[in-house]
């Protein structure tokens, strides 16, 4: 583990904003860290990089503070500077050992090529927070620490700042907190679920949505389904039943074991001619809901 800590906790005055949080973070992984609004995602980031103190318990970290680094979720430079000057100060200030052609490189992954040269007053906020990661990764840290790196971005650059991340995976390890669920899903290979202050769940995001969901199927069918619906909302294995369109049916039942027994049975005397019918895989959003509702 790059990241260990036992019994983390944070108080502001009378609001505990962490609560005995033991936070495991494999090296090599890109780690999401989620929850809603006032969970405690970037007070934890901010215990961990040691910019805020803890009020009990404790950290380690298996990395030297010089391979540390921070992205805050609104990076401000300053105005004078231009793109590449901003990246490149960050090479030298952390590594002067690492090659000025990093720095192109970088920007370039970033998709700030054609606007490396301009001022960055100029820059919208979408690529003030790329130009962030570009920061964050030009001296190729062993920890990173990227607090809602894509929030602010259009769709062309989340695919840049994801497809930055995603490269990382094995050279470095990545604490990646993020609202937007399926970024999380997409680029972490292990999720951690933070709400009020506790966490919920770690470990791999595969083992999360295998087993916390409520067991979901597609069901495929020749219109008109109306008959399959009727009957299936009867059935006491079933949950919910929603029509996705004329030709397909979700349903939500108590377990995988009563819809493999029961289904076709329930169907068999409706005259519906069924198409396909499979387990639907879970979403990071689906589980996320049920943990923090």
């Amino acid at each position: 583990m790059i990241i260990s800590t036992h019994q983390l906790r944070k108080d502001y005055g009378p609001t505990v904003a962490l609560r005995n949080v033991d936070l495991r973070v494999p090296s090599g992984s890109v780690y999401g860290l989620v929850g809603p609004n006032g969970a405690g995602k970037t007070t934890l980031l901010g215990v961990l990089a040691g910019l805020r103190k803890p009020t009990s318990g404790t950290i380690e970290i298996d990395a030297a503070w010089a391979k540390v680094a921070v992205l805050p979720d609104t990076p401000q430079f300053d105005a004078w500077l231009t793109g590449r000057e901003v990246v490149d100060l960050a090479r030298s200030l952390t590594d002067p050992s690492v090659p000025a052609s990093r720095v192109d490189e970088v920007l370039e992954q970033a998709g700030l090529a054609d606007a490396a040269g301009r001022t960055v007053g100029g820059y919208s906020r979408g690529m003030l927070q790329r130009l962030g990661v570009a920061s964050t990764v030009v001296a190729h840290p062993t920890l990173l620490m990227l607090d809602e790196p894509s929030s602010a971005l259009d769709p062309a650059g989340r695919r840049e700042v994801l497809d930055l991340v995603a490269r990382l995976r094995g050279e470095a390890t990545v604490i990646f907190s993020s609202h937007i669920l399926g970024d999380v899903q997409e680029v972490c290979d292990t999720v951690g679920i933070l709400r009020t202050g506790e966490l919920l769940f770690q470990g791999p995001i595969s083992e999360l949505l295998v087993g916390s969901a409520v067991p979901t199927y597609r069901l495929r069918v020749r219109p008109p389904g109306q008959e399959a619906i009727v009957t299936l909302r009867r059935a006491s294995w079933v949950r919910s039943v929603e029509e996705v369109s004329p030709e397909e049916l979700r349903i939500s039942v108590d377990s995988v074991e009563a819809a493999e027994q029961n289904l076709a049975n329930t169907l068999a005397g409706t005259g519906v001619r069924i198409v396909s019918f499979g387990p639907e895989a879970a979403t990071l959003e689906q589980v996320f809901l049920e943990l923090t509702s």
